[in-house]
């Protein structure tokens, strides 16, 4: 039995114990063994688990899964910072950054393209979202001209620039897509309420959203276009926007894609232009986690992450949350409790729906995403792109 097999067969099971799973995950070889000091007495879906710690912490399930996780770095050709990712599955995927640069490849990251539009060297495509090996929509970010979007439907061969911003106080961080023909683009505020651009046809064509259902800004909040994961969705209606460097991080709502929202408060420090909550993963309309922090080098990120079980109506800090600022998130594919965050300095791992993390990695990746298929990849500075694995059973 393959690891992620059993995973899926884990998965079918929601009832079933947590100290069970850990034993069925270390019987196929995929964890050293089952930590009996943890369990999860009800399902993922009910009151809080009751979590123990031996000497030195948290323990048992991020520790042991930490310690079978390891990223496969991809050699792309280019040196380009990636925080924009959206892998299709295991085969397919895509990733853009500085220096106008998008990549593709079709054959599980041992090959990339390079289908980076002409002339877009001076641009920073902070964000891609991907259909399948031919479609895919790019969001450049800036002041004025520079956030654009654009739409391939060729792998890469041509591009069609298929907005450009003209307002010079709008400045876009990242998008997100409901399915293949809906989805958002979310800008800083403009006259004090963030800006909102909506597509129905797969990105083809844009139009900004009335603002009058977008709450008021605070001074100084704004979203973060560190890893195309400042705007997320669930489903077909719901979509979610993180915020920082006002008085407090803050979590926007809507559930009619865009035109109407919804606010609240979280407890990831803000306070500063460099502080707040940097991604958002849900896996369902109620169940998200959000990580951040402080992207200012060498400087501490205390309570870097926060979950729901509300859809985002409230927020509660992590209980053993990342040791330093997280710019991604993505929840690992059938496996409801469990995710992964990522940051500059490293990888942490949960098995308890973000209210425990562990380290597993301490290389540099900006953000993170998994597919149904049973893949994750990453990415960040220096053109780096991995590929998480499991070991096999021995």
């Amino acid at each position: 039995m393959r690891p992620w097999t059993a995973l899926i067969f884990l998965a079918s099971f929601p009832e079933m114990r947590f100290r069970s799973a850990l034993g069925v995950l270390s019987a196929v070889g995929v964890l050293v063994a089952a930590a009996p000091a943890f369990a999860e007495t009800t399902p993922p879906d009910g009151p809080a688990s009751t979590e123990a710690a031996s000497s030195g912490g948290p323990v048992s399930a991020p520790t042991s899964l930490g310690h079978a996780l390891t990223w496969e770095l991809k050699p792309t050709g280019v040196t380009a910072r990636l925080r924009g990712l959206s892998p299709v599955n295991r085969d397919v995927a895509w990733a853009s950054g500085s220096l106008g640069t998008v990549l593709r490849t079709h054959d599980g990251g041992r090959s990339w393209q390079n289908v980076s539009p002409p002339d877009s060297a001076d641009l920073q495509f902070r964000d891609v979202e991907a259909f399948d090996a031919r479609n895919a929509v790019i969001l450049s970010i800036g002041e004025g001209e520079s956030s654009r979007v654009y739409r391939t439907g060729d792998g890469g061969r041509t591009w069609t620039q298929t907005f450009r911003n003209d307002d010079q106080k709008a400045f876009y961080d990242c998008m997100a897509f409901f399915d293949r023909r809906h989805g958002l683009a979310v800008s800083d505020p403009v006259d004090g309420r963030f800006r909102v651009l909506s597509t129905d046809d797969g990105g083809r064509s844009w139009r900004v959203l009335p603002p009058k259902g977008m709450p008021d800004a605070l001074p100084g909040e704004a979203g973060f276009a560190a890893s195309g994961q400042c705007l997320t969705t669930s489903g077909g209606r719901d979509v979610w926007l993180a915020t920082g460097g006002g008085a407090r991080s803050r979590v926007f709502h809507s559930r009619d894609r865009g035109r109407t929202w919804t606010v609240a408060e979280t407890p990831v420090p803000a306070a500063d232009p460099a502080r707040g909550v940097f991604a958002l993963a849900f896996r369902d309309p109620r169940h998200g986690i959000a990580v951040g922090g402080d992207y200012q080098p060498d400087l501490p990120s205390p309570d870097a992450a926060a979950l729901t079980r509300d859809g985002g109506a409230t927020w509660r800090l992590a209980s053993a949350p990342p040791q330093a600022y997280r710019s991604g998130v993505a929840w690992l594919p059938h496996l409801p409790f469990g995710a992964i965050a990522v940051g500059p300095t490293g990888s942490d791992v949960t098995l308890s729906s973000g209210r425990q993390w562990q380290r597993f990695d301490t290389g540099s990746f900006d953000t993170v995403a998994c597919t149904a298929d049973l893949s994750c990849w990453a990415s960040g500075e220096q053109g780096r792109i991995a590929r998480l694995t499991f070991p096999r059973r021995p």
